[in-house]
């Protein structure tokens, strides 16, 4: 066997136990325990316990708390106990667990890695900072592992730092050079050892040397080069290169026993579930009573047809998208629909104004076509009045920054500058809503979708890494495939495909709060494109002979929904003259619709007033640690037609794509939807979960003492390890209490059992996630009475007696809102 595989090999099953992580500008929401999913959830979270010092489940205040408010069913923890032997009463296995965690809390060891920690942070902050940096590191283009050999030799803080440029060229090497006195059958543990004692450069090690974007092309890393430097400072400073003599190899783990935790946090999860899947049932069964009444009453009238909404309005599955399809839905004869935010476009994306194309698809799915802003013909005088405003603009701010960080004139700016610099600052402080409308007000220059389309038509001489636009095939499959997913039988003269953004002032975790679906970035140019896939009229012409009843005045419109304010932003330039009315209500009732969802939100915030100008203010406001609550909150997935949930305050908690079990008879549809939304929305729910039950861990502690480094990332003090995870005010409310319910997914499907039995069995990393207890699967089976199924494990299912859902309505869920005094 070939020594280095065998080693590289060793190394990529030692940083299993990290997951990836991204940098914070392309932030993605992803299980922190993503490598440990072939373990059932209570060993995960005990090996992250050894290998982190982590808590993996809500602590016993937490528990307390959701018992005391009524959100734990007492029959179902009863239950729950006796079916694992306790006997004991639950306020004395409350008690239990929180001596249990005071007893935890008692051992502070000293961490001996805590040196070696210290000097790899400054080399990695030094070569992976993405333009931060005046003076950046040099060598970088020559990877990290020889960029540090030809750097770190005069790094007066490494004893005998010179003889680092003596180490061998390859990192495999260097690594065989440091181990050589140790036995190789220790190797494995060693690795896992040193990678797990940063888990957050180390996550972005991982994806950075899985990625192909230009940072890693121009300054490769690797976990080879990472870990030889690393074994390296730490025999020089003479630290630990075993680990200590009570660390447990991961491959000697033996299975746990269930903790108690986890048996509280199953009946929590079960009594929020009970409600979810006793609502999604009973309104199974009411809307088959409607449909066999509607075309009963066709029958008898051969003239009676379906009346077109006025229009349709696609919106991402996001959970924030469930609050402000309810309000447009109250607003006028609307269907609103739920679709993957990306909107099934595999594809990088190039702005306008962008120097570089971002990932608008999900990591998940590789993307296969290059899309691009371009200017049209025909809006020149746009094109040119946004070039000149931002030429300008870009030279100003060139020239403010050269003032600002040269040497010789940074005195003298701040004498002469500093009172029109505090001016500002005060606006910005004292009336941030006000000063951003100034700010918007200056900025008058055409936005790029008045004067650019994005490229979808196929280019075949375009150069690049991708194949620019589509071919004809490829557009019809597309908009097809987003038909049929969402069960669509009708169109209305006015179709939506909506993305999703947001909107935030001196936020590092800004893209947190944009569209998952989209790695991390805005959703409209998502829409954009499949706007103008559905408009071609070859496309047209393609999916009308293939079935689809599209009318010829159905024009398909892309828009984007600011979720920090919930304003809606239509992007109309497809749209003809004789659909101006239509475009004119739509946009007033949109505009009725955000009233009423931002009143609910801003009182989610504990904010009073007009909801409008609170989450305006809030948008504008920089020092605003909480702009909006993104996902918090997340618990479930509705998969199934809308009718399921219109008319239930889901509270913005669950996730919600349209799917339609009669129009897809072969399964195909809900495949792609298990396999692909079903496993992106556990990404999402575990990010929660984790950076909730340990915000040290999992989270990155709070906004208010972040520092930012390298746009990569943020530390809390000037060092240590690079925080990847949800900040403490995106989960937490202002008095410290829990905001998100840590509970993990119930996903709850409208179909057939045994299509979803068939699909499960095909993919079989969906059923381990399912077996592990990562997430939970109920299935309402329009077929069986409208019975309800439970997922237990092993591709076998337990039918819930109707006794045992809880005849309490869902919005009784609904999380306690901060107070103004909080």
């Amino acid at each position: 066997m070939n020594t280095n595989t065998s080693i590289e090999d060793s190394i990529d099953q030692a940083a299993t136990a990290v997951g990836s992580a991204w940098p914070l500008h392309s932030f993605v929401t992803a299980n922190p325990l993503a490598g440990l999913e072939d373990h059932p959830f209570h060993e995960a979270a005990g090996e992250a316990e050894r290998l982190f010092g982590s808590d993996g489940y809500p602590s016993p205040d937490v528990f307390a708390q959701a018992w005391n408010e009524g959100l734990i069913d007492a029959d179902l923890l009863e239950t729950e106990l006796v079916d694992h032997g306790y006997d004991e009463s639950p306020d004395a296995l409350l008690d239990q667990m929180e001596a249990a965690e005071a007893e935890a809390a008692e051992d502070n060891s000293d961490d001996p890695q805590q040196p070696v920690d210290h000097l790899l942070t400054k080399w990695l902050a030094a070569f992976l900072d993405q333009g931060q940096t005046e003076w950046p590191m040099p060598n970088r283009e020559a990877g990290f592992y020889k960029a540090f050999r030809a750097v770190a030799r005069h790094d007066g803080e490494i004893p005998n730092s010179g003889t680092i440029a003596d180490l061998p060229d390859d990192p495999i090497m260097g690594i065989q050079e440091v181990l050589g006195e140790h036995h190789v059958g220790r190797w494995s543990m060693i690795f896992e050892y040193h990678l797990t004692s940063l888990p957050g450069w180390t996550g972005l090690i991982k994806q950075q040397a899985d990625s192909t974007d230009d940072w890693q092309s121009s300054y490769p890393i690797s976990l080879a080069g990472y870990l030889a430097a690393r074994l390296v400072v730490a025999d020089l400073l003479d630290g630990p290169i075993e680990p200590p003599a009570d660390w447990v190899d991961s491959e000697d783990t033996t299975e746990s026993e269930i903790p108690l935790a986890e048996i509280w946090l199953t009946a929590w999860e079960r009594s929020y579930r009970s409600e979810l899947v006793e609502a999604v049932a009973d309104a199974s069964e009411s809307l088959a009573d409607a449909e066999a009444a509607a075309d009963e009453a066709a029958a008898g009238d051969t003239t009676a047809t379906d009346e077109r909404p006025d229009a349709q309005m696609v919106f991402c599955i996001d959970t924030r998208s469930e609050i402000i399809r309810r309000h447009i839905e109250s607003t006028g004869h609307y269907e609103t629909h739920g679709y993957a935010g990306f909107f099934g476009i595999p594809m990088q994306y190039q702005g306008y104004d962008a120097d570089v194309s971002v990932d608008a698809c999900p990591p998940i799915v590789d993307a296969q076509h290059q899309i691009t802003d371009r200017p049209t013909a025909g809006h020149d005088h746009k094109h040119e009045a946004h070039d000149r405003w931002h030429d300008a603009l870009d030279m100003g701010k060139g020239v403010l920054k050269a003032l600002k960080y040269n040497a010789a004139t940074a005195f003298s700016f701040v004498e002469s500058a500093g009172a029109g610099y505090g001016a500002a600052l005060a606006a910005k402080t004292l009336v941030p809503d006000r000063f951003a409308g100034v700010k918007d007000a200056a900025d008058s220059a055409p936005h790029p979708h008045e004067f650019c389309e994005p490229s979808v038509d196929y280019n075949p001489d375009a150069v690049s890494e991708l194949r620019e636009g589509l071919a004809l095939d490829e557009k019809v499959e597309y908009a097809e495939t987003a038909f049929e997913l969402m069960g669509w039988e009708q169109f209305a003269r006015l179709v939506v495909y909506t993305g999703h953004a947001s909107e935030t002032e001196n936020n590092p975790f800004g893209s947190s709060l944009d569209c998952g679906a989209c790695a991390g970035n805005p959703g409209g140019p998502s829409a954009r494109v499949l706007a103008a896939i559905c408009n071609d009229e070859e496309v047209l012409e393609e999916l009308r002979a293939h079935g689809h009843d599209i009318p010829e005045d159905t024009v398909f419109v892309a828009g984007e929904h600011n979720t920090t304010t919930d304003e809606i932003t239509l992007y109309d330039s497809p749209v003809p003259e004789s659909h101006a009315e239509d475009l004119d209500a739509l946009r007033a009732d949109l505009e009725s619709a955000r009233a009423r969802s931002t009143a609910e939100r801003a009182a989610s915030m504990g904010a009073d007033g007009d909801g409008v100008s609170e989450t305006a203010r809030r948008a504008a406001d920089w020092a605003e640690t909480r702009p909006e609550w993104g996902l918090a909150g997340n618990a479930g997935f509705v998969i199934g037609p809308r009718g399921l949930t219109a008319d239930y305050d889901l509270d913005g908690r669950s996730f919600l794509h349209s799917y339609n079990w009669s129009t897809d008879p072969d399964g195909e549809a809900l495949e792609a939807i298990i396999a692909g939304p079903m496993v992106v929305t556990q990404w999402i729910n575990t990010q929660y979960y984790f950076a909730t039950v340990d915000t040290a861990a999992f989270g990155s502690g709070s906004k208010v003492t972040h520092n930012p480094v390298g746009n990569i990332g943020v530390y809390q003090g000037n060092g240590g390890d690079l925080l990847t995870g949800l900040p403490l005010q995106s989960v937490s409310a202002p008095s410290g209490d829990p905001y998100h319910q840590p509970l993990r997914l119930s996903a709850v499907i409208h179909a057939p059992v045994e299509r979803v039995t068939e699909i499960l069995a095909a993919h079989e990393d969906v059923a381990e996630l399912l077996d592990n207890g990562w997430l939970s699967l109920t299935v309402v089976d329009p077929t069986q009475d409208h019975a309800a199924f439970e997922y237990a494990g092993e591709l076998e299912w337990t039918a819930l007696d109707a006794t045992e859902q809880t005849t309490q309505p869902i919005a009784t869920t609904t999380r306690v809102a901060p107070t103004a005094d909080d």
